[in-house]
């Protein structure tokens, strides 16, 4: 299948397809903390920050000419002394998880991270979200934090873990 997969930056077009992605995880209440869909609209601005900073990339991964996945880079907390330090985020379709694309994706970005002058790479992580924890894991990020019951999802608590690597000195 990973053959099959073409990796770029996102575009315009490929807004509605990402946005279906996010609000795909909501339900499930294990990876993001927005508790409602977002819209294509909400997600603009989010997008135009990221077509207009070629250091912090929005890819998306296709399979059969399909958006099947992305990945992002973010600028952490907006202040220059971390401009050396990105938030990453991975989302997948569900009829794509376990199949490789998340370390495809994850192989990637990491080994391009020095071109984009990042040298730490920050992951924020519900505790009960096994699948991305051991994604995360497997190309060596640590834990480096821990938030104890900053979210309330349906009336459960949830621990957020900071996890982190360095990719470049």
């Amino acid at each position: 299948m990973l053959e099959n997969i073409t990796i770029r930056d996102a575009s315009e077009g490929d807004l509605p397809a990402i946005v279906a992605i996010y609000n795909s995880t909501i339900a499930g209440r294990m990876v993001t903390a927005d508790t409602t869909e977002i819209s294509v609209d909400d997600r603009k601005p989010w997008l135009e920050t990221h077509l207009a900073d070629k250091n912090r990339p929005l890819w998306v991964a296709e399979f059969n000419g399909k958006v099947c996945g992305w990945l992002s880079l973010e600028t952490f907390y907006g202040r220059p002394a971390y401009q050396a330090t990105a938030e990453i985020s991975v989302y997948l379709d569900s009829e794509c998880r376990g199949k490789g694309i998340g370390s495809f994706l994850m192989h990637q970005v990491i080994g391009q991270c020095k071109n984009w002058g990042v040298r730490t790479l920050l992951a924020f992580i519900f505790e009960q979200n096994t699948p991305s924890l051991r994604l995360f894991r497997h190309f060596e990020f640590e834990k480096w934090g821990r938030l104890p019951k900053v979210a309330e999802l349906d009336g459960m608590e949830r621990d957020l873990l900071i996890l982190g690597r360095r990719v470049a000195e």
